[in-house]
């Protein structure tokens, strides 16, 4: 892990225009601070994500850009999300976001504790590893 960053300013939008059209994986991301409280980091979906939970920390995502549909705990629940919106699920919740609807998907990430982004559990093992689901940019 980094050293502590003591403060911080980060251009958002030039971070979400610096992702490339295309990924092998599920998502590119570019952490902003990595502290074992907390970690934040900008990411880029380029596919939906099939369902799947993080084991060791909670998740709050600040829609920067891009539409799609997303669920939390029950596919039931599955609705849209638009620019300003905020998704928040607590650690071993199962979440998905299986249609993006206006692309780039791009979210502002705070994880608490900081998430590793080998922390990731798919519900169903074949859809993947945390190696094709995330990759940083």
């Amino acid at each position: 892990m980094a050293d502590p960053v003591a403060f911080g300013r980060f251009d958002l939008n030039e971070i979400a225009r610096s992702f490339p059209e295309t990924s092998e994986t599920l998502l590119l991301d570019t952490y902003l601070t990595n502290e074992d409280a907390a970690s934040s980091r900008v990411f880029r979906v380029y596919r939906g994500t099939p369902p799947h939970y993080h084991e060791n920390s909670d998740e709050y995502l600040y829609v920067l850009s891009g539409r799609g549909t997303f669920w939390m705990q029950d596919p039931a629940n599955e609705s849209e999300f638009a620019p300003g919106d905020l998704l928040f699920f607590k650690r071993r919740i199962v979440h998905s976001l299986p249609k993006i609807l206006e692309s780039p998907v791009v979210f502002l990430s705070v994880d608490t504790p900081r998430r590793d982004p080998k922390d990731i559990v798919f519900v169903n093992p074949k859809d993947g590893t945390p190696d094709s689901f995330i990759q940083a940019k």
